[in-house]
């Protein structure tokens, strides 16, 4: 028996009996359909994954309902009966896996990826979407409440179980709600009543058109975290009326587009960070309640249930990662689970670029329909891994899931490489978690790993290797700029830096990419006054914009200085001379100079390596330094190449 008994209990909706309380939230991957926007295999495999998975409920995220409310150029379209067979296809296919199966429609009103935006007002969105949207006429709001009765309608013909209505996250009907983004004087703006007006007349076309009996779910903001937004006393005035009208669950969400609280947050806030939004919907209804917000640990989301907070728990980016997270987590393999780390890079920042989503740490996001059944290798090999950094774990791990013959050897004497050092900084623990994973999965396949081990001909001629992966890194490069070595500040890397060097109280960093902000913020919590070098335009380019927000709000204390555009004239004895913004500036008075700027490639065993008869690659950082995202899925193609 499971010890998540209140997670792994079945719930009614509505006539609907879901087998358990996790729901996968409806996401916009931005893949998956054709010209038409029609579903296709792609993404249809990609939602079988996930209910092979054992999800009880499963969402297909962002489809639109009228051509004005696309959000992203890559999600299902409802609004023409021509959806009809492909969305038969793709329920037919989930539904083999015991899932009850749903849509969610959607308007992005003024949050839409478009220039035909329409909104109650004509009032651009806060951040993200540029172009101030066309104000609708009470025609057009008729036209739209009708399209969401006629998708409703479509998706009942297609076998959906129930449907989830967007009304939450500063999309069409959220802004009809809001007051900072409806300024009507009509019937629909102005009092309470008018702004949740087309939002019940919605919910009533639905009921008409899909029947009364098929379930309906709505998503709403508990908070929207803006000036002038929806708040939590609104939220707990609506959801009374919403279940009068019909509502058969409320999952209450938060957040908006240029929010104080992102809707999709990244590590540094903590989990369960929307739960007591939910809890206290929960106090003033009777259907279920849904609760979300950075919920990966199946022990967490099964404690909510258990006190009571929600009755039933959204999982997003956690089931992206790894879809059989509710199978592993009903038969208590915990460690098994691959982790959310929460960096928002490729399901988030990948998508708002308006590129296919994906997944830091699982690299088959997207391939499910091209994943070949039988993963075992033709021939098993005898492969050596050099380096236990993150690619060269996840190589070994699928290198030895498919039979090959591992060892892993590393220089130092733990695993990780450089992300152990970049956990070490303030909100970025959980980076570790894909480590944590790595690791327990190269124990449970039999992987060898040494430790405290270099690579030499001695050890080559031991294990005697057919396949050789080089994965040892990268280490930081140095620049040459006019007074760096000659200074009498005391110099030093970053890596040196994290691994605990000390340094003075006053510290110039050089480089305001990633490393350079992560550094600054770890320096500043320790009490250090810092001023931080950017040569580019923008800081910290390769993380996502998710991420990045929250780190930019941690580093606007009066302890870090940011400078961009930067171009250093010269070092001085105590301080560095440069332009920013083509302005001159001289800094004085400071102790320590940090080189954060670009990294090099490590892999002088190459030449080892090569003059004997071996098959080799050269993957990660040792190949050029980049992002998790890109070492993780080339440490896999190589794997499967093997």
């Amino acid at each position: 028996m499971t010890i998540l008994k209140h997670l792994f209990s079945p719930i009614d909706i509505g006539r609907m009996k879901a087998k358990n309380r996790l729901l996968m939230s409806a996401m916009s991957i931005n893949f998956g359909v054709d010209e038409n926007n029609y579903v296709t295999d792609q993404l249809t495999e990609y939602l079988a994954a996930r209910a092979r998975g054992g999800a009880g409920m499963i969402l297909v995220g962002g489809a639109g309902v009228h051509p004005t409310g696309l959000e992203l150029p890559g999600l299902p379209a409802l609004w023409e009966d021509g959806c009809i067979p492909a969305m038969q296809k793709m329920v037919k296919r989930v539904k083999t896996f015991d899932a009850c199966f749903g849509v969610q429609l959607m308007h992005g009103g003024r949050q839409s990826y478009h220039d035909q935006k329409v909104a109650p007002s004509p009032i651009p969105a806060l951040a993200v979407v540029k172009g101030v949207p066309k104000e609708l006429t009470v025609e057009e709001i008729a036209e739209l409440v009708a399209a969401f009765g006629d998708a409703a309608r479509r998706c009942r013909e297609a076998g959906f179980d129930f449907i989830e209505v967007h009304a939450a996250h500063g999309y069409l009907i959220n802004q009809f709600l809001a007051l900072n983004s409806n300024q009507r004087t009509d019937r629909y703006g102005g009092s309470f009543e008018n702004r949740i007006r087309f939002f019940l007349d919605v919910l009533t076309d639905i009921k008409a058109k899909a029947g009364a009996d098929f379930p309906v779910g709505l998503r709403i903001n508990g908070e929207d975290y803006a000036d002038g937004g929806w708040t939590l006393a609104d939220a707990l005035r609506l959801a009374p009326i919403l279940e009068r009208n019909g509502a058969d669950y409320l999952h209450v969400s938060a957040g908006i587009y240029g929010s104080r609280q992102l809707t999709i947050p990244s590590m540094y806030v903590p989990h369960g960070c929307f739960i007591h939004l939910a809890e206290a919907v929960k106090q003033v209804v009777d259907i279920p309640v849904v609760g979300v917000g950075r919920i990966k640990s199946p022990e967490m989301a099964d404690r909510f249930l258990k006190d009571g907070r929600a009755d039933i728990v959204a999982m997003g980016r956690s089931l992206i990662a790894d879809p059989m997270l509710p199978e592993k987590a009903r038969a208590g393999d915990l460690k098994a689970i691959r982790p959310c780390i929460g960096c928002c890079l490729g399901c988030i920042h990948a998508v708002l670029a308006l590129e296919p989503g994906g997944c830091v740490v699982n690299p088959d996001v997207g391939r499910e329909y091209l994943m070949d059944k039988d993963t075992r290798a033709a021939v098993a090999r005898r492969v050596l891994v050099v380096g236990a950094g993150p690619a060269g774990l996840a190589a070994a791990r699928l290198a030895a899931m498919r039979g090959h013959r591992v060892t892993v050897i590393e220089e130092k004497g733990y695993v990780g490489g450089l992300l152990r050092l970049a956990a070490r900084v303030p909100g970025r623990g959980e980076i570790l978690d894909i480590i944590d994973f790595l690791n327990c999965e190269i124990e449970r396949l039999g992987v060898a790993l040494r430790l405290n081990t270099p690579l030499d001909n001695t050890l080559l001629d031991e294990l005697a290797p057919e396949a050789v992966i080089l994965a040892s890194g990268s280490l930081p490069d140095m620049p040459i700029i006019k007074g760096l070595f000659t200074t009498a500040m005391d110099l030093c890397t970053v890596t040196e830096v994290l691994d605990g060097k000390i340094t003075g109280d006053r510290v110039i960093i050089l480089g305001g990419g990633q490393a350079g902000l992560v550094t600054a913020d770890f320096l500043a919590e320790k009490g250090r006054e810092v001023a931080v070098l950017n040569r580019k335009r923008h800081f910290a380019e390769e993380m996502s914009s998710n991420d990045r927000f929250y780190l930019r709000e941690r580093l606007k204390g009066d302890r870090v200085h940011l400078y961009k555009q930067v171009a250093v004239k010269a070092f001085l004895d105590d301080g560095v001379g440069f332009t920013t913004d083509g302005r001159p500036v001289t800094l004085e008075g400071f102790d320590t100079v940090v080189v954060a700027e670009a990294m090099a490639p490590v892999r002088d065993a190459r030449q080892m390596l090569d003059g004997r008869d071996l098959d080799i690659h050269v993957i990660g950082d040792a190949k050029e330094p980049r992002n998790l995202m890109l070492a993780q899925s080339e440490a896999e193609e190589i794997a499967r190449a093997l």
